[in-house]
C-alpha cells in the first residue's frame, strides 16, 4: 500500500499543479475585475471542481487512454510527474499553460521510451482541440456577451442591479466552470492510473463507487489544495494583465470557459453529434487556460481596434510560448526520466 501511495503521489502533484495554474482560470478574471474575493473563489472552485472530477470525469479519461495506454505504476507516476513539473516550472514564471499539453506530451515521450506506436490520428484529434479551445472560447465569449449587453440595453436596470447581478453571475458561472474544469481535466491528472488503479469497486449505500471513481476524488481534492495555496498569481495574469475586462466581460469570459470544457466533456453531447450525422466531439481534457485567453481575446475582437491596442501582446506572446513548449518539455522530461527509473532504480516501467 505504501508503494501505491507512493507512486500516485505523483498524480496528486500533478493535481494540485493544476490547481495552481488551470484551475485558477474559472475565476481568475472575476478575482481580476475585483468583483469576487480570492477566498471566495477558491472556496467555490474547490467544492464545484471535487463534484465534476468524481460525477463526470469517466469520459476524458478513455480518451486519454487511445493516445497511450501507461501499462506499469511506475511508468504512470513518472508520466504524472514529468507533466506536473513542467507545468510547476511554467507556473512559477506566471504563464497559464496547458495541463494537457504536458500531459499528451509525457504520454508520447513514454510512448518513445516504451517503443510503443503513438496513434498520430488520436494525436492530432487532440491537437485540434488545442486550436479549438480558444477558437470556441472566443465564439462563447462574443454571443454571451451580445446576449447580456442586448437584455441590459433592453431592460435598463439601475447600476445597483447590475452590480448585484454581475458578482452574483460570476458565482454562478465560476461554480458551472469548476465543475466543468473538473469532469475535462480530471482525465489528466489520473487518467494515465486507470489501467492499474489499486482500488477497488465498493458499494455504499447501494451506490457502486468504482475504482475510477476513487481515483479521481483524490485527484479531485488535490487539484481543490492547488486553488487554495498557489493560484492567486496565474489569476492575476489571465484576470488582469492580457487584458482588462469589465466585470460583465468577466461574467462572460467565464461562462464561456465553462461552456468549453463542458462541449469537450459531454458523452451526450457527442453521441447527438453522432445521431445527427456530425463528426464525434473527441472527449479529451482540453486546456480552461486556453479556452479562457480565447475568451479574452473574443472581448477584444468585440470592441474592435481599441480592443485590440489594449491586449497585451507581450504577455498573449509569453503564454502561446508556453503553450508551444509545454508538451516537448514534458516529453523530453518523461524520456529521460524514465530512463533513469528503470536503469538506475530497476523498476519496471513498462511491460
Amino acid at each position: 500500500m505504501a508503494e501505491t501511495l507512493l507512486f500516485l503521489s505523483s498524480g496528486l502533484f500533478l493535481g494540485w499543479s493544476l490547481g495552481a495554474n488551470d484551475a485558477a482560470n474559472v475565476f481568475g478574471t472575476a478575482v481580476g475585475t475585483r468583483m469576487v474575493r480570492f477566498g471566495t473563489a477558491a472556496a467555490i472552485a474547490g467544492v464545484f471542481v471535487i463534484l465534476g472530477a468524481v460525477l463526470q470525469g469517466a469520459g476524458t479519461s478513455h480518451g486519454l487512454g487511445r493516445l497511450g495506454q501507461v501499462d506499469a505504476m511506475a511508468g504512470a507516476f513518472m508520466v504524472a510527474l514529468s507533466a506536473a513539473m513542467t507545468v510547476y516550472w511554467m507556473t512559477k514564471a506566471a504563464i497559464p499553460v496547458s495541463i494537457s499539453q504536458a500531459v499528451v506530451g509525457a504520454i508520447c515521450g513514454w510512448n518513445v521510451f516504451s517503443a510503443r506506436p503513438t496513434d498520430l490520428t488520436v494525436l492530432s484529434r487532440i491537437a485540434t482541440t488545442w486550436v479549438a479551445a480558444p477558437i470556441l472560447g472566443a465564439l462563447f465569449c462574443v454571443i454571451i456577451h451580445v446576449c447580456v449587453l442586448t437584455l441590459l440595453r433592453i431592460t435598463k436596470p439601475h447600476m445597483l442591479r447590475v452590480d448585484l447581478f454581475t458578482r452574483w453571475g460570476l458565482i454562478v458561472a465560476g461554480a458551472f466552470g469548476a465543475f466543468s474544469l473538473g469532469a475535462n481535466n480530471i482525465g489528466n491528472v489520473m487518467g494515465v492510473f486507470v489501467p492499474t488503479s489499486p482500488f477497488e469497486d465498493s458499494i455504499i449505500l447501494g451506490i457502486t463507487i468504482t475504482s475510477a471513481q476513487k481515483l479521481f476524488l483524490l485527484g479531485g481534492v488535490s487539484i481543490a489544495v492547488g486553488i487554495a495555496t498557489y493560484s492567486r498569481q496565474v489569476m492575476e495574469t489571465v484576470g488582469s494583465n492580457l487584458l482588462s475586462v469589465s466585470p460583465l466581460g468577466a461574467f462572460s469570459v467565464v461562462l464561456a470557459q465553462g461552456l468549453v470544457l463542458s462541449f469537450f466533456a459531454s458523452r451526450e453531447l457527442s453521441l447527438w453529434f453522432v445521431s445527427m450525422g456530425l463528426p464525434e466531439i473527441p472527449l479529451v481534457p482540453v486546456s480552461s487556460s486556453q479556452a479562457v485567453v480565447g475568451a479574452i481575446m473574443g472581448i477584444a475582437c468585440l470592441k474592435g481596434r481599441a480592443g485590440l491596442r489594449q491586449v497585451q501582446w507581450r504577455v498573449l506572446g509569453g503564454i502561446a510560448g508556453g503553450w508551444i513548449s509545454t508538451p516537448i518539455l514534458a516529453g523530453l522530461v518523461c524520456f529521460f526520466a524514465l530512463f533513469v527509473l528503470q536503469n538506475v532504480f530497476g523498476l519496471r516501467v513498462h511491460s
